[in-house]
């Protein structure tokens, strides 16, 4: 499991035509699945997403987490994560989870995100969407199962 974390004064997803899911302060959260995850790896990963602290406290140091600082969380999938392109100019995607079973893992992410109590907001799995980043910072981290 690969997870590109973004933090954001603002983001959100949208059709061409209207606005899915909006967040405020927060962090973004671009999620994919390889063929070895399970619900165990989530649960590691979630934990450690909201643990983890890159919100600045008082003397602007990063040692506040999301719960912390009461964050949004918007959530998108994102198979292109585990893009392969060891010897291709072209991603080769076959190290992707397949789809049924990585949009059941998707939604298994997300419940335990919202057990949180955060404000937690969510993609449609597999839906082609446009994504608006009010990115801070940047602060843009890559957590990956196989490092934690």
């Amino acid at each position: 499991m690969r997870v590109l974390i973004q933090r954001v004064k603002s983001a959100s997803i949208n059709t061409n035509t209207q606005v899915i899911e909006h967040i405020g302060k927060g962090i973004l959260l671009f999620t994919g699945f390889t063929q070895t995850d399970t619900t165990d790896i989530v649960d590691k990963i979630v934990s450690k997403i909201l643990k983890l602290r890159i919100f600045e406290d008082e003397d602007h140091k990063t040692n506040l987490s999301v719960n912390d600082v009461s964050a949004d969380i918007l959530s998108v999938s994102q198979f292109t994560l585990y893009a392969n392109l060891k010897g291709y100019n072209r991603p080769s995607f076959t190290s992707c989870l397949e789809y049924n079973e990585a949009s059941e893992l998707f939604t298994y992410f997300n419940n335990k995100l919202k057990e949180s109590s955060l404000n937690v907001k969510c993609g449609i799995f597999g839906s082609d969407i446009l994504v608006n980043i009010v990115n801070d910072g940047p602060f843009t981290i890559i957590l990956d199962s196989l490092s934690i």
